[in-house]
């Protein structure tokens, strides 16, 4: 129940954000050219709240907030007295028409801007891009990568975390048939490898698994940190700080290994030789068990001793000055920009899965994940998302600030309006292409809860 409800509050505050400055940047702009504005408003249906500035414009509030618009003064909704008609929208020129239609997504990018501009202002943190070993005959493998390098460039672009390195390897790509990467090793000696994507799909869904590539993980130590109550590890007698060594006549490892070999034996005897205290033990056990995907599988019901050393080696920080970060912010969000484009091409395509279309359920999911996390997370959620409105928007689907600006351009071709009927079918078209994108959407959501 309290994730349901993060998950809701940070969906409708992105959301309330996100839709209030792209309403915002519409309106600022048709004051700017001398357009009359009647009602801003966040949230649709009928207003439950609002109030009127000295200037006549209405600011309202609406009980559904899954959007907002700008209601502007046109003939073309309803009469307008003679002397306002030139405060009229639909009587202003071709280029103020667009002007004010592109001012929407325009304040999107700068909000992603400033949203990017205050996550290195605070300091980007995440896991270094260092990779475990490839897998065999993958396309890491016979480029000669190996276990705890550390990938410091792609192309041009610097990498500093997971997070940088996976949008760098979407973006090249989408684009290109190879890309080269510099690494260092763990001896400290940098060099470059040079990848071949041939062999690796464009969907951003596949790219690591086509690739080979894995994060890499210290080894942790088969050492019991803590016993779960009620648990397997707990009625053999367990201890924390128990080391164990074999399960029956496996000898294991790591935590990985101890891990796999329990899993195997769901509600089996097992005897376990134990380190404790420097002495050596054999206790018996009887195998807990959990349920995996519909699939009964083993548990010991303990967790592992960490060394947070190990951890925080593996860890980055990327903090910048308020100057330093104004360009860096503006180049992420021209290249989430680039990618959400590539992104989009190559759906059309068919070379990326239909599957990577998020409704508002996998939304509203990610933004309470995100406002749980922190600060940093929940704002870089809301940049992406910034971001994918303003393109989205300005894409040439009718009923789209896009598909506005296609017809006004048209207009200004033409040197006359589209006829009613012409506007009317573009209208249904764009209507049901956002119905046939709002139902994939919403499938692909229920089709990842069940």
């Amino acid at each position: 129940m309290i994730d349901f409800i993060w998950s809701i509050a940070g969906f409708i505050v992105a959301l309330s954000i996100l839709v209030c400055f792209h309403e915002y940047g519409h309106y600022w702009v048709a004051r700017k050219c001398g357009v009359k504005v009647l009602r801003f408003c966040l949230g649709w249906g009928k207003p439950w709240k609002s109030f009127y500035t000295r200037d006549g414009v209405e600011w309202a509030i609406a009980p559904y907030p899954i959007g907002g618009y700008v209601k502007m003064l046109d003939e073309r909704e309803g009469p307008v007295a003679d002397h306002e008609k030139h405060l009229a929208f639909n009587n202003q020129s071709i280029p103020k028409r667009m002007a004010i239609l592109v001012a929407g997504p325009a304040a999107n990018f700068l909000l992603a801007i400033v949203l990017y501009w205050l996550i290195y202002l605070v300091g980007v943190q995440g896991l270094k891009p260092v990779i475990a070993e490839p897998r065999v005959g993958t396309a890491a493998e016979q480029a000669g990568l190996r276990a705890g390098d550390e990938v410091i460039s792609v192309g041009d672009q610097a990498i500093s975390t997971w997070t940088d390195l996976r949008l760098a390897l979407i973006d090249e790509k989408l684009g290109e048939d190879s890309m080269l990467l510099r690494v260092r090793s763990e001896d400290g000696v940098s060099r470059p490898v040079s990848l071949s994507l041939a062999q690796v799909r464009s969907d951003p869904e596949f790219l690591f698994d086509d690739l080979g590539v894995d994060v890499f993980q210290p080894t942790i130590k088969p050492v019991l940190g803590k016993i779960v109550p009620d648990s397997a590890a707990e009625a053999a007698g367990l201890q924390v700080g128990d080391e164990i060594r074999r399960v029956d006549d496996t000898v294991i490892a790591d935590w990985n290994q101890l891990v796999s070999e329990i899993s195997q034996r769901p509600s089996q005897a097992v005897k376990l030789e134990v380190i404790r205290s420097g002495q050596t033990l054999s206790i018996d056990s009887v195998v807990g068990t959990a349920d995996q995907d519909g699939k009964q599988i083993g548990r010991l019901g303990a967790l592992p001793a960490i060394d947070e050393q190990l951890w925080q080696n593996l860890r980055a920080v990327r903090r910048l000055g308020p100057l330093d970060a104004v360009p860096v912010a503006v180049g992420q969000t021209w290249q989430m920009t680039q990618l959400t484009l590539r992104v989009l091409w190559h759906m059309v395509l068919g070379e990326v899965s239909v599957k990577n279309v998020s409704g508002p359920i996998q939304i509203a999911q990610v933004a309470g994940d995100s406002a749980r996390i922190g600060l940093v997370s929940f704002l870089s959620f809301m940049a992406v998302i910034s971001v994918s409105l303003g393109v989205l928007n300005l894409l040439p689907v009718p009923l789209l600030d896009g598909g506005h600006m296609l017809m006004y351009a048209i207009e200004g071709v033409k040197g006359r309006p589209l006829s009613e009927r012409a506007q009317i079918a573009a209208q249904y078209m764009g209507l049901a292409f956002i119905g046939v994108l709002m139902v994939l959407a919403l499938f692909n959501d229920i089709m990842r809860l069940v």
